[in-house]
């Protein structure tokens, strides 16, 4: 009896149709959560066949990050147009678009730079820069006192509000969600800039040894070697080393690597926490609390930049316990915001809200990413008043 597959043609966009369901998986449960076998089951092939395709999950992963690139350069070539590179609103109705229209694998660009080699790290830069060229060019036309850093500040702002749009599950129509986000990108690029000193560039400070007890150095040294290499990438080995100490003593402190990821989030999600009760219980009312609560966040990022940057990155990779545990934390955090922002903004629906919270955290997640946290830069003051204009958009 013949197989049923035999003489069957292989669809032409296989190949782009499993680098489509690798990005979707891969940012719903992280690049080492996903395997080979888990994508090629959603694709509806057998394992093997992926081999005829991608010669392993990390060239998947290099597609998909190319997919996604490759997108994102096409829906902003507006070349074709006559002046077109002087037509911001232009450039932010395509960058809504592609916001909504990737929004499931979007969320690669926060999270590919740790697994990608020098090479290709190095190619998707390049790529990136036309991008930013193309945003700050129009808008030095636009805004011509601003410098050349300032530009490249707010496109970084802009670009992340509508990546935020990847960072969240949060329900709102496709016509809406584009509105939202254009409205926010053009009020980010008419605000005053976050730039920041030369020379304080992630990075470039020397990392200072935290001082304190044995088991806080080794969650805080963790928590650094998580954010700049990601969970996987770190062994206790390296955290052994970091905090001074052999990786057989870490184990004295915490039954598994695991564990001392559950224990950061959880001193994230306390700080948090303390950091909203202080805000709301001096609050003279609700645009005072929101007020507060923008400067409270900023703040918290300030002096845990590392923490709550691992909050928001790691999810997936904490016990199914603990990740649900947690999640439904941030979830009432910003159902807080959502709260307030509709007291003060009663025009906007809470899914509006919603959408705009996500946006405003958003911007100052990715701008700790770029510049270390130093309140020499003043990046605390610029922040405070960009959250402002995200969320007032």
């Amino acid at each position: 009896m013949q197989s049923p597959t035999v003489g069957r043609q292989r669809p032409k966009d296989r190949k782009d149709r499993i680098a489509q369901v690798a990005a979707e998986l891969f940012c719903e449960q992280g690049y080492h959560g996903v395997s080979l076998e888990e994508i090629a089951g959603v694709v509806g092939i057998s394992a093997p066949a992926v081999y005829r395709h991608f010669d392993s999950k990390y060239a998947i992963l290099v597609a998909a990050g190319r997919g996604l690139i490759d997108a994102t350069l096409t829906a902003t070539d507006l070349s074709s147009s006559e002046d077109a590179w002087l037509d911001l609103e232009a450039l932010l109705a395509a960058l809504a678009r592609l916001a909504v229209t990737h929004r499931r694998t979007a969320g690669l660009y926060q999270w590919q730079w740790r697994y990608l080699t020098d090479k290709h790290d190095a190619e998707f830069r390049a790529d990136l820069e036309v991008l930013f060229r193309r945003i700050a060019l129009p808008l030095l036309n636009e805004r011509p006192e601003l410098g050349v850093a300032d530009a490249e500040a707010i496109t970084r702002a802009t670009l992340s509000v509508f990546g935020s749009l990847a960072t969240h599950r949060a329900v709102i129509a496709k016509g809406k969600a584009e509105q939202l986000l254009h409205r926010a990108g053009r009020a980010v690029m008419q605000a005053s800039p976050p730039t920041p000193i030369s020379g304080l560039e992630l990075g470039v400070l020397p990392v200072s040894v935290p001082i304190g007890a044995r088991r806080e150095i080794i969650l805080a040294e963790s928590v650094r070697l998580f954010r700049l290499y990601g969970y996987h990438e770190v062994n206790v080995e390296l955290i052994g080393h970091a905090s001074g100490i052999n990786a057989s003593s870490v184990y004295r402190y915490f039954p598994g690597k695991a564990d001392i990821l559950a224990a950061a989030f959880y001193r994230a999600s306390e700080r948090v926490t303390e950091a909203t009760a202080a805000a709301l219980s001096g609050a003279r009312d609700d645009a005072d609390a929101l007020r507060r609560m923008i400067e409270s966040y900023v703040e918290l990022t300030f002096e845990r930049s590392d923490l709550v940057t691992v909050y928001l990155a790691e999810n997936n990779n904490l016990p199914e316990g603990d990740r649900h545990e947690l999640r439904k934390v941030q979830r009432l955090h910003v159902e807080e915001w959502v709260r307030l922002l509709v007291a003060v903004r009663p025009e906007l629906t809470a899914s509006e809200a919603r959408v705009l919270t996500h946006a405003a955290l958003n911007v100052v997640t990715d701008l700790s990413r770029w510049v270390y946290f130093d309140r020499r830069t003043g990046m605390n003051r610029h922040l405070v008043r960009l959250m402002g204009v995200v969320l007032n958009a």
